[in-house]
């Protein structure tokens, strides 16, 4: 098979038929050359998932072919997967339909489904409506946001948890536009925190792939161990600041067809809200993860709920 690396691509061992595009210098690349699907080769696998690695998240162009099925096909080749989602069902035991005509539910910061222990490795989601403007999606690379971190700030995280939880919005608790969630929302956070979950991670977890030390933050926080709600307030912005800082983002203006891949242990992501009454649809899977560690070697720790329908963990060591 002829092995294509370009010029401005980041060379991957055993990379086959396939370029990669470096995006910015923190975060993102395009992958050109290749139609996903449950038929890769080994090889090519491995090149994208080396390039999800590097780059935290991939975009992929003109993958209309894709229906849940195949989707799903090509998820189960970079590890099995989770179901849908621990407490939201939109009709698909593994393919999550996130759907809008008014704005979105998850227009704010956050790591998928942080408020688990699993944390998941990787999300894929695919593009299936999309507006005439606006609904675009950033993404952070929270690797790059600790590497950066003054001393003094590291010094305080390496040895800092937080509580997640489903239950808890921090950033609506906190968030500076004062906005009022609808009738929509409502119903669709009620089912959101059907079964209520929470869990203690440490704020820098190592990666279990590449090793890097990478902050576990966004909205799903509920609080700092340690301390009280308003302190915990000024950190949280303090260190999501950190995250969100605009040469440590990229912004994907969304087509049909497009795909995007992201490391969900290194990354945080926003879905604009900025269309209007437009539909917008794109359908996510993801990869299952394992339980963060910190820097000193322990693990995270559950305080309500069972994720086991969700990720469970012998699938991982099977």
């Amino acid at each position: 098979m002829t092995i294509s690396i370009e010029r401005d691509a980041a060379p991957h061992t055993g990379a086959t038929a396939i370029s990669v595009h470096k995006l910015g210098s923190r975060i993102g690349a395009r992958i050109d050359g290749v139609r996903l699907g449950g038929d890769l080769p080994a090889e090519t696998v491995a090149a994208i998932r080396a390039a999800i690695l590097e780059h935290k998240v991939v975009f992929i162009r003109g993958q209309q072919h894709l229906d849940d099925d195949q989707q799903i096909a090509f998820g189960e080749l970079l590890g099995p997967l989770t179901t849908a989602h621990p407490t939201v069902n939109t009709g698909s035991a593994r393919v999550l339909s996130l759907k809008a005509t008014r704005g979105m539910a998850a227009n704010s910061w956050h790591t998928d489904v942080t408020f688990v222990d699993r944390v998941p490795a990787f999300s894929i989601l695919r593009g299936v409506t999309i507006p005439a403007y606006g609904g675009s999606t950033n993404w952070a690379n929270t690797a790059t946001a600790y590497e950066t971190l003054p001393p003094a700030l590291k010094a305080l995280v390496d040895g800092l948890w937080a509580v997640h939880s489903n239950d808890y919005d921090y950033a609506h608790q906190y968030g500076e536009d004062g906005s009022v969630r609808d009738e929509d929302t409502d119903f669709y956070r009620q089912q959101f925190t059907s079964s209520v979950y929470q869990t203690e991670h440490p704020v820098v977890r190592v990666h279990p792939e590449t090793g890097e030390r990478t902050l576990v933050l966004g909205h799903f926080v509920k609080q700092f161990s340690g301390f009280n709600a308003k302190e915990s307030a000024v950190l949280f912005n303090l260190l999501q600041d950190r995250v969100t800082k605009l040469e440590n983002t990229i912004r994907w203006h969304w087509q049909h067809g497009d795909v995007a891949i992201w490391d969900n242990r290194a990354t945080q992501h926003y879905a604009v809200a900025d269309f209007d009454t437009q539909p917008r649809e794109v359908r996510r899977i993801t990869v299952q993860g394992d339980v963060p560690v910190s820097i000193d070697g322990r693990r995270s720790r559950v305080i309500e709920g069972d994720a086991g329908v969700y990720n469970r963990l012998d699938d991982l060591i099977s």
